[in-house]
């Protein structure tokens, strides 16, 4: 990520509650779940950790293709995401998700499958590690992550939100 003098704020509506959308100039860098009031102390406070300083700017029009590709993927008519990200993280980090972009819509991966994905099959926790500050759900679908049972295991979301994003996919039904 590029460090920025403006990072561009708006929040939506969804089927999974308020969700709260930043971009750079760059692209896409990070989705919150929950209003913008509420949300924004969390989002600086991950951006200082990355040395990233700027002023925080309410602006749709920023945002506006994205919000357009989230409620098109609500509405069930879009199965995956094609906006600029301008994404915060570790190699490693960035590695598992690009990984989990891989994950198509609908299916379903252990974390045990990433990590044999990605070439380090013993690092099931780290997958989970990186899965649990993925700055992006949704747009790097983390939900579809599962345990190697089949069972719905975290989501920084809630489970409630992560089923109800597997179950918009119809990945649900695959794994019950």
């Amino acid at each position: 990520m590029t460090k920025q003098s403006f990072l561009y704020y708006e929040e939506m509506d969804s089927p999974i509650g308020k969700l709260t959308i930043v971009s750079t100039e760059k692209g896409l860098c990070h989705i919150h779940f929950g209003m913008a009031e509420c949300t924004i102390p969390t989002i600086k406070g991950r951006f200082k950790k990355h040395g990233i300083k700027g002023e925080m700017i309410r602006d749709f029009e920023k945002n506006s293709s994205v919000i357009q590709q989230l409620n098109e993927y609500f509405l069930g008519g879009r199965y995956s995401f094609d906006l600029p990200l301008d994404i915060i993280g570790t190699n490693f980090q960035k590695t598992v998700w690009k990984a989990l972009q891989e994950i198509g819509y609908g299916e379903t991966k252990s974390y045990k499958q990433v990590a044999l994905n990605i070439g380090a099959p013993k690092a099931v926790r780290a997958i989970g590690g990186a899965n649990n500050q993925n700055p992006l759900p949704i747009i790097i679908p983390c939900h579809r992550v599962i345990g190697s049972n089949g069972a719905m295991v975290g989501y920084g979301g809630g489970l409630d939100k992560k089923q109800t994003l597997l179950h918009l996919e119809g990945a649900l039904e695959k794994i019950s």
